[in-house]
């Protein structure tokens, strides 16, 4: 992990703790971490708690605390310790983007669940138009998927635009995604054009990029190469915008749920398909190239994508083909 991949992992801490509602302030643009000074521990260090003390209305220690329990499990990151009056000291894994894509591919489709918000009852209202009733069932399965006891016969709705759900006509997953890509209280996307093969089309591009990890893992196996992450780091900086989005599925998922945002998922799963659809030509061995473990490695990376663009699919009830 790079200095500049712990400034995103701490920005990303602050934002969570933001979402989540333990912090109330805005979230900077970017963090500042430096090599650790005489008298801290690990290798690099922030004062982002001193930072947002003030405008948080908390004690930079307490603000340590806070975004200490969301760094201490954040791949890449051995240990988190609070010195002095609220510095962050941190001490690195040497393989994070492999403990990364092992985590991902150990947990499969259940990669982001959590227990988050286990011990949190979520009671909706039974809906009767078509959008607001597919929001509501879908983020009942979010929270469900964090932990939480959620269904129906209560007073909570989630307020939406109201739109048709014409499965008839656009196929189920077509019209899911017309209802779930938008915000819930923005206009759904238009219908026919979900149905064009085209770049333009989120749902085409993301279900495409999981196609593709199908067939590269079908191509690698024809060639000897098999998903297996070895350790060479020779493609990360390529894949770190892939890295990120592995990464933060379990924030998005867990966002989602809070705020009763599917939209949230669909977009994330737009901007990993992208990451993908840009690194997947450097997968597998080309002209005369032998396999290496550098190919492995990346048909390891590739394989845990198609894994979260797949349970993110599922999480909105959406398929994944094989093949397009």
């Amino acid at each position: 992990m790079t200095p500049a991949d712990l400034s995103l992992t701490v920005l990303h801490a602050v934002r969570r703790a933001v979402d989540d509602g333990a912090l109330r302030v805005d979230v900077p643009p970017g963090v500042k971490v430096e090599r650790a000074r005489p008298g801290g521990t690990g290798e690099y260090a922030s004062n982002i708690a001193l930072t947002l003390a003030r405008p948080a209305g908390r004690t930079a220690l307490d603000v340590a605390g806070i975004l200490r329990d969301r760094l201490k499990d954040a791949p890449g990151v051995r240990a988190v310790e609070i010195t002095g009056p609220g510095f962050l000291n941190f001490s690195l894994r040497t393989d994070a983007a492999g403990d990364l894509v092992r985590a991902v591919r150990a947990a499969g489709a259940a990669y982001g669940h959590g227990a988050a918000l286990a011990g949190t009852a979520v009671r909706f209202a039974e809906p009767a138009e078509p959008r607001a009733a597919l929001v509501t069932g879908t983020v009942v399965r979010l929270l469900r998927d964090q932990g939480a006891d959620a269904g129906s016969g209560g007073t909570e709705r989630i307020h939406v635009v109201p739109g048709p759900y014409d499965p008839d006509v656009l196929g189920a997953d077509a019209a899911r995604w017309a209802l779930l890509r938008a915000a819930p209280g923005d206009r759904p996307l238009d219908g026919p054009p979900l149905l064009v093969q085209h770049e333009r089309n989120g749902l085409f591009r993301v279900r495409y990029a999981y196609s593709r990890v199908r067939r590269l893992l079908v191509n690698g196996a024809q060639l000897g190469v098999h998903p297996s992450y070895d350790g060479d780091a020779s493609h990360e900086i390529e894949a770190s915008a892939l890295l990120d989005g592995l990464r933060d599925h379990p924030v998005v998922l867990l966002a989602a749920a809070r705020h009763r945002a599917p939209d949230r998922v669909a977009r994330h799963l737009e901007s990993t398909a992208d990451a993908l659809l840009a690194f997947q030509h450097t997968v597998l061995p080309l002209g005369d190239e032998k396999p290496s473990a550098a190919h492995r490695s990346r048909l390891a990376l590739a394989e845990a994508a198609g894994t979260v663009l797949a349970g993110g699919l599922s999480a909105l009830g959406i398929s994944a083909p094989d093949r397009i």
